[in-house]
């Protein structure tokens, strides 16, 4: 057991946020922590990070915290920049140090043995040397030693940052690249247990991706705050979650943890009806028989039998209050609701150009990296910042809703019942409490000023005023930021239910699965129209033959262009073709060319991995445990396959952007 809270309690306040806690972490467990929104999540977080402490209690109970060791506990709020004026790169090397040590030990080791060499030395001084070079690479092998610099680079390029960005100062970037710095320097150091809130908050796609592989692999223990569906089910192997102030573990990831749930709720729900039916059947005896001499054993013994029983309690009902809003659209639109002609988005320059159609009722999800346009894109044809170029215009009797992810943001002095009220003046009292109920702004909730709602409350109350003019064309940037799973799932009911049309940008890629059945995909200065949804989307991905919609090529990209068929099922009624593609004899001869090369390429970079796994075995052989000189040569040759390998990791990289440029037209 790493980490273990028994019978646990937290107060903040005069307010008990969590109690009879039970939790442990065990070896190198990825956990979730799942919750309503407000259940005690981060205060969970805090109390594992030593920034809150147990509520002394009076009790019988076994109340502790105990740790294995002292394992080293690293948490994002901690890990903030002494001195900003440092550079990226001063401030990140700061992780090393222990690596930097445990170098310079092993190179005056090595340098000290090489000077031994055919002198008189004390034999047991000189094994004792050499015992402790082979124990020092080992551990300066496992902490990855040979590899932390390019883990450095590889996660500075994940994060939207250039190798130019490590001799920046801190303070020249905005306090959202500051958290992803910060991300980055906690994940490098790689402490013993990995806290982590919302980690996939602002990140794009292919970051989440990225960040998926990495935590599975990572050698630790992770607990992770999320609202991220798809997230937690790729990472986790085992979820708790806090529910009526306390918490319950389940294995598997979340997925798993629902169907968990669901089951175990139905059969004890199932059990304890059947036990009370049992218990009502024998008072009824009793109560029909106890004046009767004759029956006086028999009663006796039908009370004893209630009395032994185990009582099987009443499960407590699925927290699942939330918002709801069952709303109709106003009137219907025509067959075209926007139409879309290069379209040039941006603010002082062009981020992008876009090209499409929708039709009614049809939902298309907005996928991409970060800082492409998606955000300008919605901005522009609701009339917030003027196109560039190009043309759009929206179908016939079209009302737009739009609903801005700054809504969360939102600053007022005023009620949520004034805020609201002063939106719709011609409803009367029962009206507008009626409408705020349905998202959850009941009793005194109405009477709380906006300044003082969080993020998600500010979102359900953009939310209500949007849907109260009941539009049939729904513009959603982020709609599901600040929501807890519970809100989500409500939100993805009602749109599955809308019978408008539905234009959304998301990064929550288990809600475009849900909503999305077409896709528009910003990759670059390119913007792509996929006629199909999601899951499609991630299984064409993996046969490479579409853009990864993060701005970044990691892949092969293509199909810029419907097939014939496709433009036919346009002319019908269909989705329209985005992109007229090059005829497949210009590009062949030029793609089987690169195609073998990056084929050749790949198999060169795998034949050396496995020869580098190979020589590294070498230093392992316990013939070669008291020769520092074949030590020393092993060493060097390592050295030298390593920076090889490099170059023909860059090489398979510079010929896979060539095939993805080439197949991108």
């Amino acid at each position: 057991m790493l980490y273990q809270i028994s019978n646990g309690a937290v107060e903040l306040g005069a307010e008990v946020i969590l109690q009879k806690i039970n939790f442990e972490i065990r070896d190198r467990e990825k956990i979730a922590v799942v919750g309503r929104n407000g259940c005690g999540k981060t205060t969970l977080l805090r109390l594992i990070a030593g920034e809150l402490e147990l509520l002394k209690r009076d009790s019988d109970e076994d109340i502790f915290i105990a740790k294995a060791g002292n394992p080293e506990i690293g948490y994002l709020k901690q890990m903030a920049f002494e001195d900003p004026r440092i550079t990226v790169d001063e401030e990140i090397q700061k992780v090393f140090r222990p690596i930097h040590v445990m170098q310079e030990r092993l190179e005056a080791l090595l340098h000290k043995m090489n000077e031994e060499k055919g002198a008189a030395v004390d034999e047991e001084l000189h094994a004792e040397e050499i015992a402790e070079y082979t124990k020092l690479r080992e551990e300066f092998e496992d902490i990855g030693g040979y590899y932390y610099q390019k883990e450095y680079d590889t996660m500075l390029r994940q994060f939207g940052f250039s190798m130019e960005d490590k001799q920046k100062p801190l303070n020249e970037f905005s306090g959202g690249q500051q958290t992803k710095l910060a991300f980055i320097k906690l994940l490098l150091s790689k402490p013993d247990i990995l806290l982590l809130d919302e980690p996939t908050n602002h990140l794009d796609i292919s970051t989440i991706e990225w960040l998926e592989d990495y935590l599975k692999s990572y050698k630790k223990a992770v607990v992770i705050v999320s609202h991220d569906r798809m997230f937690l089910d790729k990472v986790v192997d085992v979820v708790y979650e806090i529910e009526y102030k306390t918490a319950k573990r389940y294995p598997g990831n979340y997925t798993k943890f629902m169907e968990t749930k669901r089951a175990n709720y139905e059969k004890q729900k199932k059990d304890y009806e059947l036990q009370q039916k049992e218990i009502a059947r024998l008072e009824m005896i009793v109560e029909k028989y106890k004046n009767t001499p004759t029956k006086v054993a028999m009663t006796r013994s039908k009370l004893k039998q209630i009395e032994h029983m185990e009582k099987i309690e009443a499960p407590d009902r699925f927290d699942t209050h939330t918002f709801h809003a069952n709303f109709k659209p106003e009137r219907e639109t025509g067959k075209e609701v926007l139409t879309v002609q290069n379209l040039q988005i941006g603010y002082d320059h062009v981020l992008s150009s876009v090209s499409m159609t929708q039709y009614r009722k049809q939902r298309i999800g907005i996928i991409g990296g970060n800082g492409l346009g998606k955000s300008t894109f919605l901005k522009t044809l609701v009339g917030i910042i003027p196109a560039l170029g190009g043309e759009y215009s929206f179908g016939y009797q079209v009302d737009v809703g739009y609903f801005d992810q700054q809504m969360a943001q939102y600053s007022s002095k005023k009620t949520v019942l004034d805020e609201f009220w002063d939106e719709y003046p011609t409803l009367d009292r029962t009206e507008v409490r009626s409408s705020l109920g349905a998202f959850m702004f009941t009793q005194e909730e109405v009477f709380k000023t906006v300044d003082m709602l969080s993020g998600g409350e500010k979102v359900r109350l953009a939310l209500c005023k949007i849907f109260k003019t009941r539009p049939n064309f729904l513009i959603l940037d982020e709609p599901t930021n600040h929501m807890d799973i519970i809100g989500k799932e409500s939100l993805e009911a009602m749109l599955r239910d809308f019978s408008g049309s539905v234009l959304f940008v998301s990064h929550d890629r288990y809600f475009i699965r849900q909503i999305a059945d077409a896709l528009l995909v910003f990759e670059g200065d390119q913007v792509t129209y996929l006629p199909y949804g999601y899951e499609e989307y991630l299984e064409r991905r993996e046969q490479k033959n579409l853009p990864s919609g993060d701005g970044k090529t990691f892949m092969a990209a293509g199909t810029k262009a419907l097939t014939g068929s496709a433009k036919q099922e346009c002319a019908a009624g269909g989705q329209p073709p985005v992109q007229k593609g090059k005829e497949a004899y210009e590009l062949g001869r030029e793609r089987s060319r690169l195609e073998k090369n990056v084929a050749k390429a790949e198999k060169k970079v795998a034949e050396m991995e496995t020869a580098l796994e190979a020589k590294k075995a070498e230093l392992e052989k316990p013939e070669y445990a008291s020769r520092y000189s074949k030590l020393e040569e092993i060493s060097a040759e390592i050295e030298a396959m390593e920076e090889e390998l490099l170059v023909l990791m860059e090489e398979w990289e510079s010929l896979d952007q060539q095939l993805s440029a080439l197949l991108e037209g």
